[in-house]
């Protein structure tokens, strides 16, 4: 009776491949993104936000956007809320922007 080793050989180093491929789809999958941080700070007249990632500085919102006046945030809520917001955005690959209809969404005073 002859056995065929070298089909053998092929079908073991198929498995082999197989297995390393699967290990790499694994930890590829299981890696976590970093996630995108928030902070408050205090302006001259109001709050505003700072988005981070890596600890580097993505967004630095001091005014509230989409309004024609120049005004911060009144509270601090206010500015995490819509900070929040645009992290939602960035985690759906969205873009960051943010309208009026966001703004009276949140309920932000401006």
């Amino acid at each position: 009776m002859t056995i065929n080793t070298k089909n053998q050989f092929f079908w073991i180093l198929i498995q082999k491949n197989l297995l390393f491929l699967l290990l790499a789809l694994l930890l590829t999958a299981c890696t976590t993104k970093t996630p995108f941080k928030i902070e408050s700070f205090k302006t001259t007249n109001g709050w505003g936000y700072t988005i981070i990632n890596r600890d580097k500085i993505l967004i630095k919102q001091s005014i509230i956007p989409v309004i024609t006046e120049t005004k911060s945030f009144t509270t601090q809520e206010d500015a995490l809320k819509v900070g929040n917001l645009v992290i939602e955005k960035l985690n759906k690959n969205l873009s960051p922007t943010v309208t009026k209809n966001d703004l009276i969404l949140l309920k932000i005073k401006f």
